[in-house]
């Protein structure tokens, strides 16, 4: 078991263990994420994706609503703000209690998502900024705190600063996203994976996201829509490292790595 604490406090003082790992299910709002399949444009699609998520085993829904895939150009933050208006209503009304994060690197969206909607998470791919440091800090949720380094002892040295930055401000829940995909090549992904072991050294939750990425169907000379078995090789991979969240569009195959190397 990782040393850190095996609780982080969500949305009305629940306490969600991570002794066990979970799994997070990828609802993106948007036109042009990455890989179609995730793309719902309608309120019966994200309803259906809701209880999809759910009835399959995912604990936590992530939204999101503006596409950080490869050379693509961010949604102005208008627009982000828009989709979340629209497309947070009908998840909070299926998830059924469902923890819910939101995906977003904006203080200001991460702070209408949680006030106004009863978002308990914080998803941020940036690598953090000192304004959405303080915002999540005053929000008190969870934060999760992606890097962009591209080699584990590099990013050691670069979480430790930012994780003393935010105690400082008074967070309290951080959970640790090695960033597989950003600001990095596919063999530093696969390096990162290969000493991921190294990051309890920090004492913090793990989350993996690596669903149908690049470093999973470039390798196997595929793609995305055909990377779901080269995907829970990888998940089964970072399990057996100690990730505590494993981040994915396909949340059945997710689980069933869980309750596989649960076994162990």
């Amino acid at each position: 078991m990782n040393a850190f604490h095996n609780y982080i406090q969500v949305a009305g003082g629940r306490l969600m263990d991570l002794s066990k790992p979970q799994v997070m299910g990828i609802l993106n709002c948007t036109p042009d994420s990455f890989y179609p399949a995730s793309r719902m444009q309608d309120e019966d699609a994200i309803a259906a994706r809701v209880r999809e998520i759910t009835g399959q085993g995912g604990t936590i829904i992530d939204v999101g609503a503006c596409s950080t895939r490869p050379n693509s150009e961010p949604t102005d933050e208008k627009t982000e703000t828009e989709r979340l208006r629209w497309c947070l209503p009908i998840i909070m009304r299926e998830c059924q209690g469902t923890i819910v994060s939101v995906d977003t690197f904006r203080p200001e969206v991460a702070r209408m998502a949680v006030e106004e909607y009863g978002v308990s998470i914080v998803n941020d791919i940036s690598g953090g900024s000192d304004e959405m440091f303080a915002m999540t800090a005053r929000l008190g949720t969870p934060y999760i705190l992606t890097s962009q380094a591209p080699d584990i002892n590099s990013m050691i040295i670069d979480l430790t600063d930012k994780i003393r930055q935010l105690r400082s401000l008074g967070q309290k829940d951080i959970i640790i996203d090695p960033g597989f995909g950003f600001g990095k090549n596919i063999d530093e992904n696969f390096g990162i994976l290969r000493n991921m072991e190294m990051l309890h050294s920090l004492g913090l939750p793990l989350l993996v996201g690596v669903s149908r990425k690049r470093m999973v169907y470039t390798t196997l000379g595929i793609t995305p829509i055909e990377a779901l078995n080269g995907t829970t090789v990888v998940n089964t991979i970072a399990l057996m490292k100690g990730c505590n969240i494993l981040r994915v569009h396909d949340v059945t195959e997710a689980v069933e790595a869980v309750k596989i190397t649960n076994k162990l």
